[in-house]
């Protein structure tokens, strides 16, 4: 799986709150609550990246998520119905999710995790199946990590050395 490194301080991203969770820790005192929180960021235009913010307090835990997530972003290609250019399973962990490619008017058919991911990255039509695990966490990156190995019919035209007319035929 590649990933580009992408500049985050250039693009205008907006971010998306997919989960937060009470955690605590039974320590010798009594127990320590803190707040876990999953965060999506992208700039609706074919970028998108998640990450996981700890913290005391929920502000400081979702401040903390948007940092992590915009140093994990990843570049998604897209076609000129906004949709994804083929379909593929992204995978983490026990975790997959099916994305198919779906033409003009579809919409966005996705479970909770996997339509956050798709809406922060600018997708309109897509349809997707969350298949093994339910976690949030890991759908959510196995979203992220199929929307990454997606590849431009442009990409794939020249690396096998023909054009793209003969590609899509």
């Amino acid at each position: 799986m590649k990933h580009e490194i992408i500049d985050a301080s250039q693009l205008e991203l907006n971010d998306k709150v997919v989960s937060i969770k009470r955690v605590t820790k039974v320590v010798k005192g009594g127990r320590n609550f803190r707040f876990a929180a999953l965060v999506v960021v992208g700039d609706g235009n074919g970028h998108v990246g998640a990450g996981l913010g700890k913290a005391t307090e929920i502000p400081e835990a979702i401040r903390k998520g948007k940092e992590d997530a915009a140093k994990n972003l990843v570049s998604v290609a897209l076609d000129e119905s906004t949709s994804i250019t083929h379909d593929l399973i992204g995978k983490f962990g026990s975790a997959s999710v099916l994305l198919k490619r779906a033409p003009e008017g579809t919409g966005v058919i996705a479970g909770g995790p996997a339509r956050i991911v798709c809406d922060m990255a600018g997708i309109k039509n897509i349809r997707t199946k969350s298949l093994g695990s339910n976690n949030k966490q890991n759908v959510v990156l196995a979203t992220i990590a199929g929307l990454s190995q997606l590849k431009s019919p442009e990409e794939v035209a020249s690396k096998r050395g023909k054009s793209v007319s003969d590609i899509r035929a």
